[in-house]
């Protein structure tokens, strides 16, 4: 996972591997993390069905090439995360 990378290819947990858009990217000092948020490449246009947005924390190697992603563990992560999705998402509709 690279910072700036459009496209991320994740494995679920039945190990299929599924082509996904990043929203976006952003690093929390509080957690000490990096998190990506990201929906699987084909879902935005089906109309009659949301999004599913998933979130992952990650590690960016030192080379900044790749990283690994992590699952995301705490309420108090998915707190601030929704948060930073509901404020880009306001900016986005301006």
């Amino acid at each position: 996972m690279e910072h700036g990378e459009q496209h991320i290819t994740v494995v679920d947990e039945d190990g299929n591997e599924q082509l996904c858009e990043v929203l976006f990217t952003f690093e929390s000092d509080e957690f000490g993390k990096s998190y990506v948020l990201y929906y699987p490449v084909g879902s935005e246009d089906d109309d009659n069905e949301d999004i599913e947005i998933h979130a992952s924390s990650f590690t960016p190697s030192d080379s900044n090439e790749g990283g690994d992603l992590e699952p995301v563990e705490t309420d108090e992560e998915w707190d601030m995360i929704e948060e930073m999705l509901n404020t880009f998402l306001a900016e986005e509709e301006e």
